[in-house]
């Protein structure tokens, strides 16, 4: 491993620490807190959109948004380990089957919805229907041998 490649470790574990990265992909909806300096003062500035791509090299790792903001698209690449962000938020999980939605800027209104992913819990439900099959296993041996 180079040298390079320890440093951009440092700086990405860094900002891990000092604010929660979330696991998202494209089609999540999300909002990005980012700190805006106007003069003398700072503020938080919240851009909502659709995650539209992301890409993945290290420490130089961006994800864009897309928003519609007074019926024109709006979109912004942001770097994920930026200092300037000082909160993610996922909003919602999209159900998509690509990695770049590029093909949501020809499209409006309804035609450029995303489905929500369902986030159903498998492994909770097998194990009920498991107990469920099991009880009644037993009350048909119990009135076979009665």
């Amino acid at each position: 491993m180079n040298i390079i490649d320890e440093i951009e470790r440092e700086q990405m574990k860094e900002i891990r620490e000092k604010r929660d990265v979330p696991e998202f992909n494209t089609g999540d909806t999300m909002k990005v807190h980012l700190k805006v300096v106007e003069g003398t003062r700072e503020r938080i500035q919240i851009f909502e959109g659709l995650c539209i791509a992301k890409s993945n090299r290290s420490l130089n790792s961006t994800f864009t948004i897309r928003k519609i903001s007074n019926g024109e698209g709006v979109e912004r690449v942001f770097p994920v380990y930026s200092p300037l962000i000082s909160k993610l938020e996922v909003v919602r999980r999209g159900d998509v089957r690509r990695a770049k939605l590029y093909y949501l800027r020809g499209r409006s209104g309804k035609k450029a919805r995303i489905a929500e992913k369902r986030m159903d819990n498998k492994a909770d439900n097998v194990s009920k229907n498991t107990e469920k099959e099991t009880s009644t296993d037993e009350e048909i041996k119990k009135g076979n041998n009665e």
